[in-house]
């Protein structure tokens, strides 16, 4: 009889801790648009394969952690992407650029749909770009473009698909 009143209450907690677990998790495709295609080979195509991982894996770990949008498809594509840093790609082109003092305004544009669980359609549109070059902080190469990436995540948690 012990064993029975310990495994009772354990498994009520167990239900309990798997219930949120039970949850789909959102469907994430990132593509890129027409425009942006055409400077692939301008930027590099790692770099902007990287970038499309990258806006995928910090949308899914927001949505995640906030537990929004469950069960929902979330189709996004990436129309501009403008780095902070020259590219390893646009460096081998033009061996002047300076991989550390070269700095620009960066950002990205990303435009999609995301179709909820119970079949609803919402546009998706975001961009954000530095206003000028006092603004760029830090040094990574996509510093901007990450930083338009974690507001359309917290944008997109709080129900808010077009903006700005």
């Amino acid at each position: 009889m012990r064993r029975l009143a310990f495994f009772a209450p354990l498994g009520a907690v167990v239900a309990l801790a798997a219930s949120p677990a039970l949850a789909q998790a959102p469907t994430i495709n990132v593509a890129l648009g027409s425009d942006l295609q055409a400077k692939v080979e301008e930027l590099g195509e790692r770099d902007v394969s990287e970038q499309t991982t990258r806006l995928m894996e910090v949308v899914q770990s927001t949505l995640a952690r906030r537990g929004a949008l469950d069960g929902a498809t979330i189709d996004l594509i990436v129309t501009d992407l403008k780095p902070n840093r020259p590219t390893f790609q646009q460096q081998v082109e033009r061996p002047g650029l300076d991989g550390i003092r070269s700095l620009s305004i960066g950002g990205a544009t990303i435009e999609g749909t995301i179709t909820t669980a119970d079949g609803q359609v919402q546009p998706v549109k975001y961009d954000w770009y530095s206003s000028n070059i006092a603004e760029v902080r830090g040094f990574g190469v996509w510093q901007d473009a990450d930083r338009a990436y974690r507001r359309l995540a917290a944008n997109l948690a709080d129900g808010r698909y077009v903006t700005r």
